[in-house]
């Protein structure tokens, strides 16, 4: 087995764990996670993620990786390195417990941009794992509502293999892109996931 394969294992199996040694998500407090992913869970911060909305599957895989340092921020690996299998379980449980919100305000959407964007969503199926609304489930995260810079940084780590994935599906559908190319695709993300009752890429190439 695979480093990344042990580590998502490791990680299945906490997600699913039961048992009265699981803090439950009451007993935790979500203020130091507010101070920089913001109330309610909706960053107002640059390069800050959203938390709202995102399936606790994928909040605790992202803690586990945190805490086993496969995920690269000072921060964030200092805040997890401490916490037991039950910190992580009733953190990713409160997460997922949040619901999805509107984004903070962000860069207007610029219609040449949308519609290269939309194209490198079709072309590369981003609907087909997150959803056609990109609300994401279980391992998959949402991206509705998401912060576009963050996006940016996101595509660029899986684009260059800093960042590991469930499975290795990122790193390889992003391979071949560039900056530029990168950069349409989380415009079009951030934006086109604000949209209702159509499947944001139909939405997008129709402008």
């Amino acid at each position: 087995m695979t480093v990344r394969g042990a580590l998502v294992a490791a990680a299945t199996m906490l997600a699913v764990a039961t048992g009265a040694q699981v803090a439950s998500a009451a007993e935790v407090d979500f203020a130091p996670c507010a101070s920089c992913h913001g109330e309610n869970g909706v960053s107002y911060n640059v390069d800050t993620p959203s938390l709202a909305g995102q399936p606790s599957f994928y909040a605790i895989t992202q803690l586990f990786l945190f805490r086993a340092g496969r995920r690269t921020n000072p921060l964030m690996t200092e805040m997890a390195r401490p916490m037991s299998d039950a910190d992580l379980r009733a953190y990713s449980e409160l997460i997922g417990r949040l619901p999805p919100a509107p984004p903070a305000p962000g860069v207007p959407a610029d219609p040449a941009r949308m519609k290269r964007g939309a194209a490198l969503a079709e072309q590369h199926r981003c609907t087909t794992c997150h959803g056609a609304d990109l609300a994401g489930a279980k391992q998959v995260p949402r991206l509705a509502g998401q912060r576009e810079e963050y996006l940016a940084r996101a595509l660029a780590e899986f684009r260059s293999g800093a960042r590991i994935g469930y499975t290795p599906a990122m790193n390889e559908t992003l391979t071949g892109l560039g900056a530029p190319e990168l950069g349409d695709l989380a415009h079009y993300i951030a934006h086109a996931s604000t949209l209702t009752g159509v499947a944001p890429a139909a939405s997008a190439a129709s402008r």
